[in-house]
């Protein structure tokens, strides 16, 4: 297939949020679409759209973002603006996408996974050991409020939403003694500087996609997907396969208490998953590993068998 290759005068549109994480994963997109077609940048035009998880009001209020409404908050009107042409693609963070996506979409291509890690974030040392039982952890995470209590159910926990640099300004106003934020996001805005000690999976199991950016397209826009194959990484595609997968067994979105992580070592895919109740009063974890090319399936056997396991009453205090 010959592509038809964007120019400067007729661009191809790229979709994101406006947070100065999400504008760096649209210009890392960018890059990486003009290094492989050795094309000028301005043959790929930036396109900023204001989502509804973004409404300022609503960041300011600290209100959670399941009163909000929980699918689709960073994604929605950046899909509808894909449906109605105004650009071509959508570049999101993966932790933030539903695992289904709207009629005329799919997610086709993936971009190399950044480190998968949560980092706590503090001026009081170097860890959860460091703080004291009654201390405030700010977090606008379901997933990690429920790990943070069901390890340290002594502590306290506030609403702190916001991007990076708005969680970190209410951190040196004393709104918490500490926070918690993806390394990735760190790693992309290039910010060393911040306080952080990361945390091992093994101690905080990550949020299902997270460090991962993907990029949406129209279904029927075949010289788009011809231009992502480019830039597509298949090893990130194979770990989401098994991540989403699991997420999708359990019927959760980017609120829901759950994490997950799959891993590739030689042809084998270990995945890791973890459930808990929204107050870290219970956890239920299992881990399996089966063949890459059956990572999906080993996603929604072992997201199936959480959930028996956990029975219906446990899902109740996550809205499944």
């Amino acid at each position: 297939m010959t592509l038809n290759l964007p120019t400067p005068a007729s661009p191809l549109r790229i979709g994101t949020r406006g947070s100065p994480l999400a504008l760096a994963q649209a210009h890392e997109t960018r890059a990486r679409l003009s290094r492989a077609f050795d094309l000028p940048e301005e043959a790929f035009e930036i396109v900023v759209i204001q989502t509804t998880g973004d409404n300022r009001r609503m960041i300011e209020a600290d209100r959670p973002l399941k009163e909000i409404g929980n699918k689709g908050l960073f994604t929605k009107e950046i899909e509808e603006a894909m449906l109605q042409g105004q650009i071509d693609i959508g570049v999101h963070s993966m932790k933030d996408m539903p695992v289904v996506q709207p009629d005329g979409l799919c997610l086709s291509c993936f971009l190399p996974r950044e480190d998968v890690r949560d980092a706590f974030v503090s001026h009081q040392g170097d860890g959860l050991t460091a703080l004291a039982d009654g201390d405030v952890v700010g977090t606008s995470s379901l997933r990690r409020k429920a790990q943070l209590l069901h390890r340290r159910p002594g502590l306290r926990v506030v609403e702190f939403r916001g991007n990076v640099q708005t969680r970190l300004r209410k951190l040196e106003e004393g709104v918490a003694k500490a926070t918690f934020l993806a390394m990735a996001g760190l790693n992309r805005l290039d910010m060393a500087d911040v306080p952080k000690t990361p945390i091992a999976p093994e101690d905080m199991l990550p949020a299902v996609a997270q460090g991962a950016i993907g990029i949406e397209r129209r279904i029927d826009d075949t010289n788009t997907a011809g231009l992502l194959e480019a830039i597509h990484h298949a090893e990130t595609a194979q770990r989401l396969a098994a991540e989403r997968a699991f997420l999708g067994a359990l019927d959760g979105s980017c609120e829901t208490p759950i994490a997950g992580l799959a891993e590739i070592e030689g042809g084998q895919i270990r995945l890791r998953g973890e459930i808990l109740r929204p107050d870290g009063s219970e956890a239920l974890s299992d881990a399996r590993t089966a063949p890459i090319e059956d990572g999906a399936e080993l996603g929604r056997e072992m997201g199936a068998a959480l959930r028996a396991q956990a029975g219906e009453g446990f899902f109740d205090f996550i809205g499944a």
